[in-house]
């Protein structure tokens, strides 16, 4: 009985031909992909931000209830088609928000849009500083754990990173404003920036919203230290919520690769322990930092609601508060689902540079 064997395909000159690796990896199929799955996730978003705010009411009676005489008060909710089916007023939403229409606020009567334009450039920017100190805070101290890890300063650090994150950030807040503005009298209180800044950075003939970078346009050095002075103390109550999680994330990731070959390899030819963490053990730990980044951006703006209370940061979490608290049930509406929108944009975002930076992700 005679066996045969296939032999491997070869090339006219003879040599083995490598076989070809599948395109399951390539980059633009995993961008398309993700591009695809963003269009189901902003939909359920929006689809339960619709079905929540419904399952109080309509959004007249919740704000105007007991304001208005029942005649007038169905008049009302007639005009503004709050007595149709749901099932029409959600198609109808779902057509709104497609087109980027998110209504008209009930309390102040100001379109959706222009609340987010205006108040969306502060959150950005609250967020934006977070992001630095959670950076500044969290990767050299989750470092500093790995390298001193199983010692005393590695308790400290890692007990350190608990209270950063299991921390309220409202409480947080309240914290360091009684430290720093009311005992030691350092920095503001409240607010983006003093009366006179924000005077300053009207005169602008185009004004983008973000005070930092208004605050260089006017050329005075005075209202640009005067804006970062402001922001300090916003940014390290709601950093600080990011920065644990980035240190207990760095501390692990750092310990791990310590116990790889390469670095095995590297502390035999007498590398000291201080530069593996450094320069072998750094790089290959920041690719899950990437990869959680568009998880800690939704943490962010959840925190910023109650950060912008506390500092009276005139922001979307700011303003969520006061619609909220006017039972205006449009504009919160059209806020929260902007945030989803942010959200799942921002993962989307993500999920395309760790795509870059690890091509193990694609497959």
């Amino acid at each position: 009985m005679s066996s045969t064997t296939t032999a491997p395909p070869t090339t006219p000159g003879g040599a083995p031909r490598r076989q070809e690796r599948s395109s399951g990896g390539s980059l633009g199929r995993y961008i398309a992909m993700r591009a695809l799955l963003v269009i189901p996730t902003v939909f359920i978003l929006v689809t339960v931000v619709f079905i929540v705010m419904r399952a109080t009411g309509d959004p007249i009676t919740a704000a105007l209830g007991g304001k208005l005489p029942p005649a007038q008060l169905a008049e009302a909710i007639h005009n503004a088609g709050y007595d149709r089916p749901i099932i029409v007023q959600y198609f109808e939403y779902l057509g709104q928000i497609f087109t980027g229409n998110f209504g008209t606020t009930l309390s102040d009567n100001r379109p959706v849009v222009e609340v987010l334009v205006t108040y969306g450039t502060a959150t950005l920017e609250l967020a934006f500083y977070a992001l630095l100190v959670a950076f500044i805070v969290g990767i050299p101290l989750g470092m500093v754990a790995a390298y001193v890890r199983d010692r005393w300063g590695d308790a400290v650090l890692r007990v350190f990173a608990i209270l950063c994150y299991a921390t309220p950030v409202f409480f947080a807040g309240m914290l360091l404003k009684l430290v720093f503005s009311v005992w030691l009298g350092v920095l503001p209180v409240a607010g983006r920036a003093s009366t006179g800044s924000e005077l300053e950075m009207q005169f602008l003939p185009f004004s983008t919203g973000i005070y930092t970078i208004d605050a260089i346009l006017t050329g005075d050095p005075a209202v640009l230290g005067d804006v970062l002075r402001h922001a300090v103390l916003p940014a390290i109550a709601l950093g600080l919520l990011t920065a644990g999680v980035f240190l207990r994330l760095v501390r692990t990731n750092v310990i791990g690769t310590l116990s790889t070959d390469y670095v095995d390899a590297a502390r035999s030819r007498g590398v000291a322990e201080r530069r593996l963490v450094t320069k072998h053990a750094y790089r290959p730990a920041l690719i899950p930092i990437v990869t959680v980044i568009g998880l800690q951006i939704a943490l962010l703006l959840g925190g910023a609601v109650l950060t912008e209370t506390t500092f009276e940061w005139k922001g979307l979490g700011f303003m969520l508060a006061e619609y909220l608290q006017a039972r205006d049930f449009v504009a919160v509406q059209g806020i929260v689902a902007m945030l989803a929108v942010i959200v799942a944009l921002t993962n989307f975002v993500v999920d395309i540079i760790a795509a870059l930076i690890d091509p193990r992700v694609r497959y």
